[in-house]
């Protein structure tokens, strides 16, 4: 985990590295705010701890240019002179949490803490679009609202790509909206020092079909022994999950229709992904014509939201003008081409940086596609982890329905 720090004075500057030595962070320290933002345009950070008054231009302008060129960095900001109005405006802006100095340096390591937790497990986006239109979903909406304020473990059952995650999310959101919350294989579950960091939160295991039995037995023994964690799990069907594991988890059972089933979200849920898509890409949202709309509600969606959120992406990108594109079929669809605009006149390494950034998302958009919107391959096709490959997910504010 990487951390910038930008202090003007260098004792102070110096005293906080070394209260970091030895902890997760990879930190570099800086006395400028102009050297802070040469640092950002080389390479992503996770957290940004800032004084509040810097030569140059202020902690607060830094805050603002950081977050338009990383907007999934967190942000911390020091200051010895804060005024409330500052404070309004700092956390206006995007700051996570206020230090007036001088502060003692436990409280500065738990803020950190808390801030690993958030960068490792962030809560999930509160303007993440959830459509139950349909009376089935309407009907698993109550049953989460209802069972939001309880920490028993819950499962999510429904066929591949009907949104089990994104119904765990809805579920931790609406009882616990700044905790923790992070999404892993049952295969691969966090180690101790990753559990104590999402205590208080929600964890969902993915994948929970299948798992040898050796893996069964450390798991129950790892929810058995986590109780500060709400657990939640994903399957296809309450059969597939081990029996052992069907005791801990299935306290509670939330049953997702599978697309073909909920007619009435299909339109809603087309248009929210064209719309996010088209800002993405900073585009107009195309209009759509009625037969494209006729189309999407003949098809079987054997791919369930997943299938659609890749035809969506697909007309998209096969769109040239105002009307979009007629859907494509899955596995029929050409090479896409990729268009960015030119990055303003710049330093070379910096203008490079900025295409980087505006080709990254696209880049993210076709593995996804290309594997079926399984983020596991998806992340493996491009070389990286897979929480390393869901954090470019939240960087660049691409929603996922996994599963």
């Amino acid at each position: 985990m990487r951390l910038l720090l930008v202090e003007d004075k260098e004792s102070f500057r110096r005293l906080l590295v070394q209260a970091l030595a030895g902890s997760p962070w990879e930190v570099l320290a800086v006395g400028d705010p102009r050297e802070a933002l040469e640092a950002l345009a080389r390479s992503p950070f996770e957290v940004l701890v800032t004084d509040l008054r810097l030569p140059g231009f202020s902690g607060i302008e830094l805050l603002r240019r950081a977050k338009r060129m990383h907007p999934g960095i967190r942000i911390v900001l020091m200051s010895a002179f804060g005024e409330p109005k500052d404070i309004v405006e700092a956390m206006r802006c995007g700051a996570d949490e206020f230090l007036p100095k001088p502060f003692d340096l436990d409280h500065f390591h738990a803020v950190l803490e808390h801030l690993l937790a958030m960068v490792e497990a962030p809560p999930p986006d509160p303007r993440e679009p959830w459509i139950a239109h349909s009376p089935a979903m309407k009907d698993l909406d109550r049953a989460l609202v209802k069972a939001a304020d309880s920490r028993a473990p819950a499962l999510f059952l429904g066929e591949k790509g009907v949104g089990k995650l994104r119904a765990a999310r809805r579920l931790h959101a609406i009882g616990n909206p700044q905790g923790p919350f992070m999404s892993t294989s049952a295969a691969g579950l966090p180690d101790a020092r990753h559990l104590r960091l999402l205590a208080h939160g929600s964890v969902c295991l993915t994948d929970l079909e299948g798992l040898p039995a050796g893996r069964i037995q450390a798991l129950a023994e790892t929810l058995e022994r986590e109780q500060d964690i709400r657990w939640m799990g994903s399957a296809r069907s309450l059969q597939e999950v081990p029996e052992a594991l069907q005791w801990k988890l299935g306290v509670l059972c939330f049953h997702l229709p599978p697309l073909r089933d909920r007619k009435e979200d299909v339109l809603p849920l087309f248009r929210s992904f064209l719309e996010a898509a088209a800002r993405q890409d900073g585009r107009p949202c195309p209009l759509v014509e009625r037969a494209v709309e006729r189309d999407l509600l003949q098809r079987a969606w054997p791919g369930n939201i997943r299938e659609l959120a890749w035809c969506v992406s697909q007309a998209l990108r096969a769109t040239p003008g105002a009307i979009l594109a007629p859907l494509p079929v899955p596995g029929g669809a050409p090479e896409a081409t990729l268009c960015i605009p030119l990055p303003e006149p710049a330093p070379l390494e910096v203008m490079l940086s900025e295409l980087a950034r505006a080709a990254e998302p696209a880049l993210l958009r076709r593995a996804l596609a290309s594997c079926g919107r399984d983020p596991a391959a998806a992340a493996a096709s491009l070389g990286l982890t897979p929480r390393a490959f869901a954090q470019r997910l939240r960087d660049c504010r691409i929603p996922l329905d996994e599963v």
